[in-house]
């Protein structure tokens, strides 16, 4: 139930890593096993290769890079360790051809080493995937992108109501995140539990773990991720061909592809399991009972290889160059990937240049995190790692292959530090709102230079003049404008090829906001609560058990959350019973207030962010 502030939140994906958690400690294993060398048989090949593969495992390289100053790099084998990551595997595409793979790490604790071979779940990677074989069957005229799915579906029919009155639900606003229907993603089930048919997982019905999928916005107009969409595509796959949805992805993309470590089983058999890395969270240990069941098979249940999923980005590229036609033409393999709303395409995001386009999508299922990147022209990567803490890491294995390969995305960019008087930034400092409502605060600490979007962790800024600022920690730059008036100062923030605007707040709004930020950093090295924090979530949680929350006290954003998933939520606190204590815990690097809350029937963790007016910003708890 955690919320994001504005575009920007992806600079840290968890508030709390840097806490002391008294983690088990476990041994890492990270030399390179059973590598896979592809593409020429030369040996000079193979040695150019092999120390490329030695370099990106070896230096991991820093978000940026500054001119004049020597590269900072950390090992892989250390980034494992620090984020109790206990085992990878990458894949490599270079020219078209898969040039390496490779694991790195353990299975689990204690357990062999990965290697390419070994099987990981693919999570939302699975839907691209699925994409590929709808696209097949359009383009064999057995399905029509644009026309209404209950035209299709047989076995369950997607209700009717005002907003699918007013334009059809279709596979291509299901496929693009566009056909404004619900449920964002799935926890999926631990091993024994009992599973829901598809049907029950259609409407919500136990045992089924989600909120019944439906329209709740005019389909077309908007752009809103759901799993759920695809769940709806399963259906029609399965009702159009009468085929079982495994087998029918099996005959469709995987085999045609050469995926043969790939299936959409679930669960995984014995035999199978066996191969699989075992999942773990963010401390260290194993997700109890192992890999969760997803019985939403064409939205998270894929299991596969690195080596796979490149196959499966090499199938897209030879489409698209019309090299080979194994599942789907060049005409259909452009139309797949033409945007339709922003960089989503069907199935795929897409982005990059003119002159070499890009493709790509994550993955995050209990316990493993994901990500397939491939340029149209032949270049990319796959990694797959048995952690809810990989996508930190899997960030830094990708801009240093990027930097590797000399790619024109991805790699860490070279910034020029100035000298810079630090009191020439002191006619900046102050506290700033975005369009979107969200507020970052400049100060200066100790002659360093510091910003806070409301909601992460405060960073260090570096000149490279007086009104350009950069960050070291990600890849973004702040430039401040000023006009006659101390109102007119205005930042901008350039990350990712967009710019964000935000103007200065008077001091009578904006004093108390860059007060309480940088009180923020002071809480987090002394690990003291905020003032309120655990009434503010005492109120939050009974406000939740009965249904009546106090939308009131709670950012516009949050609270629209907290509405869309009131009957979700109220049924997961239901089951825990009545509150009997809560601790403290500590304080996250971005401000946010851990406690341990104890029940009746169990114990779960909360954090909780406030707003510098003391408001809810933003909550989360342990499922």
């Amino acid at each position: 139930m955690w919320s994001s502030t504005v575009t920007t939140c992806r600079w840290w994906i968890g508030l709390h890593r840097e806490r002391s958690c008294g983690r088990a400690a476990f041994h890492v294993i990270c030399l390179g096993t059973l590598t896979l060398l592809l593409g020429s048989s030369a040996s000079a090949d193979d040695r150019v290769i092999e120390q490329r593969i030695q370099r990106i495992q070896n230096g991991l390289l820093s978000p940026v890079l500054v001119r004049g100053e020597s590269i900072q790099s950390t090992p892989l084998s250390t980034r494992m360790e620090l984020l109790h990551i206990p085992g990878i595997s990458i894949a490599v595409i270079h020219g078209g051809k898969l040039e390496w793979a490779r694991g790195f790490g353990v299975t689990r604790s204690g357990g062999p080493p990965v290697t390419p071979e070994t099987l990981f779940q693919a999570a939302s990677i699975s839907k691209p995937v699925t994409a590929l074989a709808v696209m097949n069957l359009v383009q064999r005229r057995k399905l029509d992108l644009d026309a209404d799915v209950n035209q299709y579906l047989k076995s369950w029919k997607l209700p009717t109501n005002e907003f699918t009155q007013q334009a059809n639900v279709t596979l291509r606003g299901l496929l693009t995140h566009s056909a404004g229907v619900t449920v964002h993603g799935f926890a999926g089930y631990e091993a024994g539990a009992p599973l829901p048919s598809l049907v029950q997982v259609l409407d919500g019905q136990a045992p089924a773990n989600n909120a019944a999928i439906r329209a709740d916005m005019v389909p077309g107009k908007t752009w809103r991720y759901s799993g759920g969409g695809f769940v709806i595509a399963q259906q029609v796959l399965t009702d159009v061909t009468d085929v079982p949805f495994p087998k029918l992805m099996h005959n469709l993309v995987l085999r045609p592809l050469g995926m043969k470590h790939s299936t959409y089983e679930q669960p995984l058999s014995r035999e199978l399991i066996a191969r699989a890395a075992t999942p773990h969270r963010a401390d260290g240990t194993p997700v109890p009972g192992g890999p969760h069941v997803y019985p939403e098979l064409a939205a998270a249940s894929l299991w596969t290889t690195p080596s796979d999923l490149a196959r499966y980005a090499i199938g897209v590229q030879e489409a698209l160059a019309g090299t080979s036609k194994r599942v789907v033409s060049a005409a259909t393999a452009r139309a797949m990937l033409a945007p339709a709303f922003d960089q989503q395409a069907i199935g795929l995001v897409v982005g990059g240049s003119a002159a070499r386009p890009w493709f790509n999508h994550g993955g995050s299922n209990a316990g493993y995190r994901c990500l397939l990147v491939a340029y149209q022209d032949g270049d990319g990567a796959v990694i797959m790692t048995n952690s809810e803490n990989g996508h930190e890491l899997i960030v830094e294995i990708l801009r240093t292959i990027a930097h590797e390969y000399a790619w024109p995305d991805y790699a860490p960019p070279e910034r020029t530090l100035a000298t810079v008087e630090s009191q020439s930034f002191d006619r900046y400092v102050g506290a700033y709102r975005f369009a979107s409502g969200a507020t970052v605060t400049f100060w200066r600490n100790e002659g360093h230079i510091k910003s806070r979007i409301w909601g992460q962790p405060a960073v260090a800024m570096f000149p490279t003049s007086e009104r350009e600022y950069f960050l070291k920690a990600v890849d973004a730059r702040w430039v401040f404008s000023t006009g006659v008036e101390d109102a007119d100062v205005a930042a901008t923030l350039y990350q990712d090829g967009h710019e964000q605007l935000a103007k200065r707040l008077d001091d009578v709004e904006g004093r108390p906001a860059l007060d309480v930020s940088i009180a923020t950093e002071e809480r987090f090295k002394e690990q003291t609560p905020a003032p309120g924090s655990e009434a503010a979530l005492r109120r939050l949680i009974a406000g939740l058990v009965s249904g009546k929350p106090d939308y009131e006290d709670m950012r516009p954003g949050f609270a629209e959350i907290v509405r869309r998933k009131l009957s979700e939520l109220q049924a997961s606190l239901a089951r825990l019973g009545s509150v009997q204590s809560f601790s403290f815990e500590g304080v996250g690097p971005a401000g946010d207030d851990a406690y341990s809350v104890k029940f009746e029937h169990g114990a779960r963790d909360f954090h909780i962010l406030l707003l510098p007016d003391g408001r809810i910003h933003a909550a989360q708890f342990s499922p």
